[in-house]
Parts: structure tokens; C-alpha cells; sequence
């Protein structure tokens, strides 16, 4: 398996994911996101393994 950088905006989408996942366990109550906000950090990695994994992503 080749793995490679992903792209931009795969990579804001997995940092706009973990930083809401944290500042809602932490700080602020999003209402999406409270109460799942490890399945939100989850997801954002996921997208992260996504965009190394599948190349042009």
C-alpha cells in the first residue's frame, strides 16, 4: 500500500472535524456535535487515513 500526502481540503476537513470534536468536549456546546464527540475525533481521522490512503485525494 503506496501512501501519500493528502490534499488540502481533505486535511482542513479532518482539523475543522477534531477542533470542533474538542471544543465541544471542552468549552462550547455544539449541537451536532455534543455528546458525540468521539465519534466526530473518530471521523476526522478517518478522513484523514482516507485522503493518504486513496491517491488524488
Amino acid at each position: 500500500m503506496n501512501l501519500s500526502a493528502p490534499t488540502m481540503p481533505i486535511f482542513l476537513v479532518s482539523l475543522i472535524l477534531a477542533v470542533l470534536a474538542v471544543l465541544s468536549a471542552k468549552f462550547l456546546s455544539i449541537p451536532v456535535v455534543s455528546g458525540n464527540e468521539f465519534w466526530v475525533a473518530v471521523l476526522a481521522y478517518i478522513v484523514l487515513l482516507v485522503g493518504n490512503v486513496a491517491k488524488g485525494l
